[in-house]
C-alpha cells in the first residue's frame, strides 16, 4: 500500500512511500522489522561509479548510507531438501524484497522474494515440487502459461533476467529444447529449456509508484544531482549555450553522442535467440 503525508514539513509536501505492510515485523503491534540474518551478510565497499583507475565510468554517484550485501542465492540449486519461509525483508541494494529461507537440513538462504510469499509457507527447488509461488524447478517442468522471474540464460550460472520489483515473464512455447518466453519489455525470446526459474512475480509492485518528496532522500541512496546540458556553456555541453531557453534540439550527451532512437547494443553480440524485438 501507498502512504501520503501530511504537508507539516517542506520535504513531505510531495511525499509518497510505500507502507511494506508484507515485511515481517519483530511483534504482532511493533513496526521494527527483523534484522538481517548475520551468516549472510557481507560488507559491501563502495566504488561511487569509479573503475580501478578512478576515472569515473557512471556519472552522478557518490554518498548515501552504508550497506551490508545480503548473499542471495540466485541459483536455486539445492534439490530435494524443503525450504520454509522464515521471514520477508527489506533489501537496501535491489528494488525487491528478498525472503529467508530455513531448509529442513538447516542450511539458510536469502532469495528474492515473490508476490504473495508469507513467513510458514514451503518453498522446492526441484523439477517434480509443486507449482506453488516461490517454487523452481526447470522451465521443461512448468506448464505453459506460468508467470515466472529470476530465469537463467545459461543452465547452472544462476538467474539474470527478471528480477527487478514488480516484474514476471510468461512462458509461452516448448519445441526442440527450447522454451519461449515473454519478457516484461515484450520482447520475445528463446531460452534453453534446462534453465532454471522461479514461479511467480517479484514482490514490491508498488514501487514505481513512490513519489521521494526531497531531494535529500535520493542523496540518502547515493544518488547525486543531475544538470541538464542546456543549463550548461558551450564548453561544457553540446546543448549549452544560446539565447534563452531551448530544448536542445538533437539529444546528445556530453561526448556529443546522438541518444534519441541510437542503438547501443553490441554488434559482437548474437541476436538469434530473439524472436521478436522489444521495438515493434
Amino acid at each position: 500500500m501507498l502512504k501520503q503525508f501530511r504537508p507539516r514539513t517542506a520535504g513531505q509536501r510531495h511525499l509518497i512511500l510505500t507502507t511494506h505492510d508484507d515485511l515481517t515485523r519483530k511483534g504482532n503491534k511493533s513496526r521494527a522489522a527483523v534484522k538481517p540474518q548475520k551468516s549472510l551478510l557481507e560488507k559491501k565497499v563502495r566504488t561511487n561509479g569509479r573503475n580501478h583507475h578512478g576515472h569515473i565510468t557512471c556519472r552522478h554517484k557518490g554518498g548515501g548510507h552504508k550497506r551490508f550485501y545480503r548473499i542471495i542465492d540466485f541459483k536455486r540449486d539445492k534439490e530435494t531438501v524443503p525450504a520454509k519461509v522464515a521471514s520477508v525483508e527489506y533489501d537496501p541494494n535491489r528494488t525487491a524484497h528478498i525472503a529467508l529461507l530455513n531448509y529442513a537440513d538447516g542450511e539458510k538462504r536469502y532469495i528474492i522474494a515473490p508476490q504473495g510469499i508469507k513467513v510458514g509457507d514451503t518453498v522446492t527447488n526441484h523439477d517434480e515440487g509443486s507449482f506453488n509461488v516461490g517454487c523452481c524447478m526447470r522451465l521443461k517442468a512448468m506448464p505453459l502459461g506460468s508467470m515466472i522471474h529470476n530465469i537463467e540464460l545459461h543452465p547452472g550460472r544462476g538467474g539474470q533476467l527478471v528480477r527487478s520489483a514488480g516484474l514476471s515473464a510468461q512462458l509461452m512455447a516448448k519445441s526442440a529444447g527450447y522454451v519461449t518466453l515473454k519478457m516484461p519489455s515484450g520482447e520475445v525470446r528463446m531460452v534453453s529449456e534446462n534453465c532454471r526459474a522461479t514461479i511467480g512475480a517479484v514482490s514490491n509492485p508498488e514501487r514505481n509508484l513512490r513519489v521521494e518528496g526531497k531531494a535529500g532522500r535520493s542523496r540518502w541512496k547515493g544518488i547525486r544531482p543531475t544538470v541538464r546540458g542546456t543549463a550548461m556553456n558551450p564548453v561544457d555541453h553540446p546543448h549549452g549555450g544560446g539565447e534563452g531557453k531551448h530544448n536542445g534540439y538533437l539529444p546528445q550527451t556530453p561526448w556529443a553522442m546522438y541518444t534519441k532512437g541510437y542503438r547501443t547494443r553490441s554488434k559482437r553480440k548474437s541476436n538469434k535467440m530473439i524472436v521478436k524485438d522489444r521495438r515493434k
